[in-house]
């Protein structure tokens, strides 16, 4: 799911292109991606758009007269344009709906040249590469409408220390759930949770109310340096463009994704837990005192056989190694 990081620089690209532009009709070939009744696709046809802003993991388009358009992408969601960032003639054809690519399609008419009379087209796409659609559009006509669609979870970056531990204050849930709760924090989600936890030298099973004050404040500079500088570094990489590389799993990342991988810092192999669709990669050695995390299918099945930490995850490793020569030693702990 696209995070804070990809997200800024998704609003970044379309502010910069949807500046004095007219959206001039919303296109869908899903009706399941509407999410709301009122007010209709067509209410918002010949609106200027007054802005693009994020809340939360939603970008907004912010249109005359108190309309706007909600985006959610969910875990499979992007976002591809089609038309010109500055000047020169828009050429491309225009693309078309199918319910197997583009799922929903604005089509605008954008301003050009200092008189800012609409002279190029553009359009903006929404796909959804995953045969489990979720991602949202919601429609609206007015300011309380969009407030409601507010989680309201705090913005870390440029957050003051104390509103961040207030926050956390009184939760029973591991520092992983409560950082990836909407209500509680916005636009963290499975990746950035884990390299902001691994920055910390946090566990991500450890709960939230039991966190000391230094620990609290290591946590929010760890989360506000990374959400800061990944989205620095998306939007410096993406430049003039449009965003195509939206991501969860990036090669500069510390423990996301790279399960097996030695941490970056130490070198112990990089571990993690599987729960449902999500999972939580963590430094052993960095962040829980060297205890390998107990998940919720593996070591159940492995029951005592489940190795403590990493001296008795190697060990394990090198007796089933002796007992297939010739065999791959078992894996499944590094």
């Amino acid at each position: 799911m696209p995070e804070f990081p990809d997200l800024e620089v998704y609003r970044s690209a379309l502010a910069e292109r949807l500046r004095g532009a007219r959206l001039e009709r919303l296109r869908l070939a899903a009706p399941h991606l509407l999410a709301s009744v009122e007010p209709p696709p067509e209410a918002l046809a010949g609106r200027a758009v007054r802005g693009v802003r994020r809340l939360g993991k939603q970008i907004v388009l912010l249109l005359d007269e108190a309309r706007f358009c909600s985006i959610h992408l969910a875990v499979a969601g992007r976002l591809h344009w089609t038309g010109p960032p500055g000047a020169g003639r828009n050429t491309a054809k225009p693309a078309q709906l199918s319910p197997r690519g583009n799922l929903a399609i604005w089509d605008f008419a954008l301003a050009s040249g200092e008189s800012g009379e609409s002279g190029e087209s553009g359009q903006l796409r929404l796909v959804e590469r995953s045969r489990k659609k979720r991602a949202t559009i919601r429609l609206g006509a007015t300011a309380e409408a969009l407030a409601a669609l507010d989680p309201g979870g705090l913005e870390i970056p440029g957050s003051a220390p104390v509103a961040f531990a207030a926050r956390l204050a009184g939760s029973t849930r591991t520092l992983k759930r409560a950082l990836t709760e909407p209500a509680r924090f916005a636009g963290i989600g499975n990746a950035y949770s884990d390299e902001i936890l691994w920055r910390a030298r946090l566990s991500p099973t450890k709960r939230a109310d039991r966190l000391t004050e230094a620990e609290t404040a290591r946590l929010h500079a760890a989360a506000e340096g990374v959400l800061t500088e990944w989205a620095a570094r998306l939007l410096e990489e993406c430049g003039a463009g449009f965003p195509t590389g939206v991501t969860a799993f990036r090669p500069g990342m510390a423990v996301h994704g790279r399960f097996g991988e030695p941490c970056p810092e130490c070198g112990a192999a990089v571990q993690r837990i599987v729960r449902a669709e999500n999972e939580c990669n963590y430094c052993p050695a960095c962040q829980t005192g060297g205890r390998l995390l107990r998940d919720r299918a593996l070591s159940r099945l492995l029951r005592d056989r489940w190795p403590r930490n990493l001296a008795e995850a190697a060990e394990r490793r090198r007796t089933l190694s002796e007992r297939r020569p010739g065999g791959d030693a078992d894996d499944r702990m590094d």
